[in-house]
Order: C-alpha cells, then sequence, then structure tokens
C-alpha cells in the first residue's frame, strides 16, 4: 500500500476481531518500523510496551472505561516516555558520530535538558505522538486496522505495568483486524480554515 494510501485509509477502529492474531515476525516488524520515528537529539524516548497477557489486558480495560479494543485487538501498545533520556542514553546514541560531532551535540542536549522538566515531558511526548503515528501507519500499510487511545486512568494503567518513576504515559494504540466498518468522518475542517500562511 502507498503512503498516501495509508494515510487516507487510516481510521480509528473500535471493533476488533478477536480471532485474528498477528506473528512475532509481524509484531517485530511494526516495531521495528515505528522505530524509524524522528525524535528531538535522536534521543529515542519512547518505549513500547506491548500487553500479551490476557489477565494484565482484562485488567487494563476495566481502567479503560471497559473499551473492547483493549481486550480483542491482536496488539496493544503503551508508548511511554522516558523522561531521563536526555540524561541516561545521549552518549549511546551519539556514539558513532564524529568525535567533535559528539561532544557538541551532547553539550547542547544538556544545556537544552538540564533543569527543564517541561522541555523533558514535551520532547518526549512529541516524540511518541510520531512515533505512534508512524506505528498506526506501518499497520495500515500492511492492511491491519488501529485505534489510538486515551480514553483510560492513566494513574491505573502506569500501576498495572510498574511504569518507572520517570517515565510517563503518552497513549496506546491498538492493532489488528476490524470487524465493521467505522462511521464516515462527521465533518472535516476545510484546508482554508486550518492551513495558515505566514501569519495568524
Amino acid at each position: 500500500m502507498h503512503v498516501h494510501e495509508a494515510i487516507r485509509t487510516r481510521r480509528a477502529v473500535k471493533s476488533f476481531d478477536p480471532e485474528y492474531s498477528l506473528s512475532s515476525e509481524q509484531r517485530s516488524e511494526l516495531l521495528h518500523l515505528a522505530m524509524q520515528a524522528p525524535t528531538a537529539f535522536n534521543l529515542q524516548h519512547w518505549r513500547f510496551l506491548t500487553v500479551d497477557d490476557p489477565e494484565l489486558r482484562r485488567q487494563i480495560r476495566a481502567v479503560a472505561r471497559d473499551q473492547a479494543q483493549v481486550t480483542d485487538a491482536s496488539m496493544l501498545v503503551i508508548l511511554c516516555a522516558d523522561l531521563s533520556s536526555w540524561e541516561k542514553y545521549a552518549e549511546q546514541v551519539w556514539k558513532d558520530a564524529p568525535q567533535e560531532v559528539r561532544e557538541r551535540v551532547t553539550a547542547g542536549i544538556d544545556a537544552y535538558y538540564r533543569n527543564r522538566p517541561q522541555v523533558q515531558r514535551d520532547e518526549a511526548m512529541r516524540s511518541c505522538g510520531i512515533a505512534g503515528q508512524t506505528l498506526m501507519l506501518a499497520a495500515r500499510a500492511f492492511g491491519l486496522d488501529s485505534c489510538p487511545m486515551d480514553g483510560f486512568d492513566f494513574d491505573a494503567v502506569a500501576r498495572l505495568i510498574h511504569l518507572p518513576a520517570d517515565h510517563v504515559i503518552a497513549f496506546m494504540v491498538a492493532i489488528g483486524k476490524k470487524t465493521k466498518d467505522v462511521w464516515p468522518k462527521p465533518g472535516q475542517l476545510p484546508a482554508q480554515q486550518v492551513v495558515i500562511h505566514n501569519h495568524f
């Protein structure tokens, strides 16, 4: 499927076939494609927590307004952001750059992030958003359907997955085969209303 077709046909699907399963190779390929998404300073803030345990899925569904896609989708990914990635992994993700580039960039990372918790969170969440969209488009390109989800108790899910203290949950993505067509889009703002040139 061409990327423009994947973009045009991707929809937020709520009803998934619980009997449909993805192979481990398909799951791995989807996640590896999502990992190609860009991140600020190449810090790769995202963590893709996949939930395979049926009981854990049921527990998450219970704190997610009983949304069926949590248990019925073939794959459930919780996109989490490592807020400390800038401090823990800057050297590692720039290790193959020329030394002068590595030193300049890692110093810039430290200056940009240190003592700036809002920046740490904003950049990590932006990276998760881009990765989540990449994951959903990759799924669509394989003929699969997906649903981005934030209608759940974030604190409860964090406890269920033992989220580290320096991480936050961005959102979840359910992936699988739909069992019914979604509604037509209920309304789209025209381009002239959302595309602004130079100034508001």
